[in-house]
């Protein structure tokens, strides 16, 4: 899920229709695309799917939250743009539960194929079941370490089991997705373009005929996609490879449609890219700035959030300041130290 995080300018952008349908209502957004919005309890209160006219059925991209209010906004699009044609296939960008909460309910329910890159599917069954180093006590341990203490640290206990809260059952097979694969879809081609950073193997999916983009969580057009350190990776730069990732979009024609998880549908991607750059550029240098001191990830919070976090943002916000660091030392710009506390801290080289 995404840390709604306020980039500049968006403005600047192209949103070709500014009224989103309503829970449980679909609306053309291009040839043989519906979009549907369904609700999350967080902060970022919603996620956009996409249901595609499919020859003589259906194919949908992403499944919302796998909660009884979500499967009832689903029940009213089936009874309402289905026109008798089934759901064939299912398609899920990510792991995370607002985009694979429904994957199991929904390919049970048609008996519909299901496709996942093998990192995200491989992922979403080890948080499930908390297995493969994803387990509640590793994550505390790695927030521990990472400066995170006393009331903050048992905030984080209001977390455990979240993801099986948000994902209740998950595809015991799936059709593997991989980076350059063509999907036929509704006779168009659907070309896969995996990125890094936000989660292990995130899926885009590129239509040449179209010029659309569904992006998943990877350019959202008023918010920065969260970009964490994943516990099973303690060292990883997962910014880089987050930025890394967004330089490839810029292959696409500036005139692509995005399609989003979160927001308005788009033009103007490669403005967006820019913008997104240019946050993390300012986020890094003002990073740079207070560690003049040795500084663990949970000192610089106030320097990137400037705002109260709850239990579910805190979390996100822990992962993204460590993401921060780590892009700085691996950059040269800081040094990693651990005291004899046990204490991961940064200071400029």
């Amino acid at each position: 899920m995404t840390l709604a995080s306020a980039v500049a300018a968006p403005s600047v952008l192209d949103y070709p229709i500014r009224t989103p349908p309503a829970a449980g209502e679909a609306m053309v957004v291009a040839p043989g695309i519906l979009w549907l919005r369904m609700p999350l309890p967080f902060a970022l209160d919603h996620i956009n799917l996409w249901l595609l006219e499919d020859g003589d059925g259906w194919t949908i991209i992403d499944c919302g939250l796998g909660n009884e209010l979500t499967r009832g906004h689903w029940q009213q699009v089936f009874d309402r743009y289905l026109a008798g044609k089934p759901v064939r296939r299912i398609i899920c960008t990510h792991c995370h539960p607002d985009h694979a909460g429904n994957a199991d309910w929904l390919t049970r329910r048609f008996r519909a194929g299901f496709w996942m890159a093998q990192g995200e599917y491989m992922t979403a069954h080890a948080l499930s079941d908390e297995q493969a180093g994803f387990d509640f006590e590793a994550i505390n341990e790695m927030f521990r370490r990472n400066g995170l203490s006393g009331e903050q640290l048992a905030k984080m206990r209001e977390r455990r089991g979240g993801y099986r809260k948000g994902v209740p059952e998950f595809p015991r097979s799936y059709h593997r997705l991989l980076e350059g694969m063509t999907i036929t879809i509704g006779g168009r081609a659907w070309r896969i373009i995996m990125g890094y950073g936000h989660s292990p193997e995130h899926a885009a999916l590129y239509c040449d005929e179209l010029q659309l983009l569904v992006s998943g969580d990877m350019v959202l057009p008023r918010i920065s996609t969260n970009v964490s350190v994943a516990v099973t990776d303690p060292q990883g730069n997962p910014l880089k490879l987050f930025l890394d990732s967004l330089e490839r979009y810029l292959e696409l024609p500036a005139a692509t449609l995005i399609l989003p998880s979160h927001g308005l549908p788009f033009r103007g991607l490669h403005r967006r890219i820019g913008q997104l750059q240019e946050h993390h550029r300012l986020r890094l240098g003002e990073l740079l700035a207070v560690c003049d001191a040795p500084r663990a990830a949970v000192d610089v919070l106030s320097t990137l959030f400037r705002r109260d976090l709850d239990a579910h943002q805190l979390s996100f916000a822990m992962g993204e300041a460590m993401a921060h660091l780590h892009f700085l030392q691996y950059h040269g710009d800081l040094a990693r130290q651990v005291g004899t506390d046990g204490i991961i801290r940064f200071m400029r080289a």
